[in-house]
């Protein structure tokens, strides 16, 4: 399964890092895309060798990775990715988005009728059921509110994606315990 990680400058290292890094290990692809093949996080870590957005093929990807930070700002101004989460959620495949990113997905009438979290102080009436929990799962839409949030957002991709035996194998390699 191909995941696609939207990262621009100022996102949240931690919602970005953590979760690529597990979605790895389970032997998940993750391509990280942005407008420029480095960017700079929020607490000022550098990637570099991403790839340029507008030359991978979105539409050949299983899922959408968008963590949270003050790159969400971007997104809301650029277009293209944009129709890139439009796009993601209107063909019903799988959209992660982490503490500032569901806002996003609210302010685009994404999360009518869907049960969701995000950064709390973040909520607005997005039309959804806001859940004050740190992960939220709603069919296609794995939410979560924050940094402290990103292992266990993780794995709930992990379980949407692989399923339970994946997960559990995972968890038993890094000696998780529950």
């Amino acid at each position: 399964m191909k995941i696609l990680a939207l990262l621009f400058d100022g996102f949240e290292e931690v919602e970005a890092i953590s979760p690529i890094a597990f979605l790895r290990r389970a032997g998940l692809d993750v391509t990280c895309v942005s407008n420029r093949t480095d960017v700079i996080g929020a607490h000022y870590i550098h990637l570099t060798d991403l790839t340029l957005i507008n030359e991978v093929a979105y539409q050949d990807y299983d899922a959408l990775l968008i963590p949270g930070g003050p790159h969400y700002r971007f997104i809301e101004n650029f277009g293209y990715a944009l129709n890139i989460i439009q796009y993601f959620m209107k063909e019903n495949r799988v959209v992660c988005a982490i503490c500032a990113a569901p806002t996003i997905l609210g302010k685009l009438n994404l999360l009518v009728n869907r049960k969701y979290t995000c950064f709390t102080c973040m909520n607005e009436e997005f039309g959804g059921t806001y859940i004050d929990k740190s992960v939220v799962v709603d069919e296609n839409l794995i939410t979560a509110r924050s940094a402290a949030a990103s292992i266990d957002f993780a794995y709930e991709i992990i379980r949407k994606l692989q399923g339970e035996a994946a997960l559990e194998a995972l968890q038993k390699r890094i000696y998780y315990e529950k």
